[in-house]
């Protein structure tokens, strides 16, 4: 059995990357793809059913999933930038090709979010510096 890692992370922090280029056994678990109308109890539920057999489990930073990790006792990681780097990510999403919505999203919210992080209590938080991914910290 693994001891698997939860990581928590924001977007553009380098989830994908890790996960393409690793030779740990990674879960790339998007949760865009998971049905809305039981999020995120039907996320939570996906993420455990992997832990013990993968070396780390990547999944949104969204409010409601580090939520319902905390309820369901699950430790876990939360990478996030410095609230300085809003240009840096948003230059990282131009060139992973992120559409003009989810850009002016994350523009328009980056303040909240940032702070919503920095914030959050019961995980280990990481906050990125310029330059700087998953990868580089773990």
């Amino acid at each position: 059995m693994k001891n698997t890692k939860i990581i928590s992370a924001f977007p553009g922090t380098g989830k994908t990357h890790l996960f393409n280029n690793t030779n740990l056994f990674v879960l790339d678990s998007d949760s865009s793809y998971f049905d809305k109308t039981n999020f995120p109890k039907n996320y939570i539920e996906h993420i455990k059913s992997y832990i013990g057999k993968v070396d780390y489990i990547l999944v949104s930073s969204h409010e409601d999933v580090r939520d319902e990790l905390i309820r369901n006792k699950i430790d876990f990681l939360l990478i996030y930038p410095d609230e300085s780097l809003k240009n840096e990510y948003i230059e990282r999403y131009k060139m992973r090709g992120s559409s003009d919505g989810f850009i002016n999203l994350i523009s328009a919210n980056w303040d909240k979010w940032i702070s919503d992080c920095s914030g959050q209590r019961r995980c280990l938080n990481i906050k990125l510096p310029s330059g700087k991914f998953i990868s580089d910290v773990i």
